[in-house]
């Protein structure tokens, strides 16, 4: 799936005063707030006005934004800019934080380390990678942006040799993400070196595909002798 919708989102005054107690009335557990912003006072900002609602249990913040003070490069693909917005949003907040990276990056690994070095509790990836399609009839670009974030199967082994690069590199734990479909690919990733795993796109195909993923790995578990899940984390890394 290629998408270009941006962040789009109603912005934080609105979530604390609307989307929140709406959420409340149906959902009763903690909720993870993803945030983003285009400076490090932003990102700062946005945390320090959620972080007093109980009902925000952690924070994952997407440093796949472009930086306005740093000429426009994404704080996630420098280590540096990084390790700065992580350092920053920790000191306003004592929930944890999970910092979603990009990637589209050389070296991943690295920017991980920067973000454990910042003060992170953990850490989610991947983002989508650039895309685009063609409308021959037309020959132009399908999307207006020209390029858009591409998500699906297409991405998972993309997603997974980097998890995999990731959990060599820090000490903390980690979110898998990127075209998960399936009970299968989920145990892929907590062996690659998940300790969970995301969902997104696959949601957009079936709405139920979590419930059905849940409900598929008892019997794929017994299939391969997994006893717990939380034992096969890294599994992969001792061969």
């Amino acid at each position: 799936m290629l998408n270009a919708v941006g962040l789009q989102n109603p912005g934080v005054e609105s979530v604390i005063n609307d989307e929140l107690p709406r959420l409340a009335e149906c959902f009763d557990k903690p909720v993870m707030a993803n945030v983003s912003g285009f400076s490090v006072d932003d990102y700062v900002y946005t945390v320090s006005r959620l972080d007093p609602q109980k009902q925000i249990g952690w924070f994952e913040v997407n440093i796949s934004c472009p930086n306005v003070h740093g000429g426009g490069m994404s704080f996630g693909v420098d280590p540096a800019s990084a390790e700065k917005v992580t350092a920053a949003v920790r000191k306003v907040t004592k929930k944890p934080v999970i910092m979603k990276l990009s990637p589209n990056v050389t070296d991943i690994a690295g920017i991980a380390r920067a973000c454990e070095a910042g003060g992170a509790d953990g850490i989610s990836l991947i983002n989508t990678l650039p895309g685009m399609r063609i409308d021959i009839k037309r020959r132009i670009p399908v999307i207006a942006n020209t390029f858009g974030g591409l998500s699906g199967p297409a991405v998972f082994p993309v997603a997974l040799r980097m998890v995999w690069q990731v959990y060599r590199a820090v000490s903390l734990p980690i979110i898998g993400m990127g075209g998960v479909s399936s009970a299968e690919d989920v145990i892929e990733m907590m062996l690659a070196g998940a300790t969970a795993v995301g969902i997104g796109a696959a949601n957009l195909v079936c709405p139920f595909v979590c419930r059905d993923i849940a409900e598929a790995l008892p019997a794929i578990m017994e299939r391969y002798g997994i006893n717990n899940l939380c034992d096969i984390t890294g599994g992969a890394h001792n061969g």
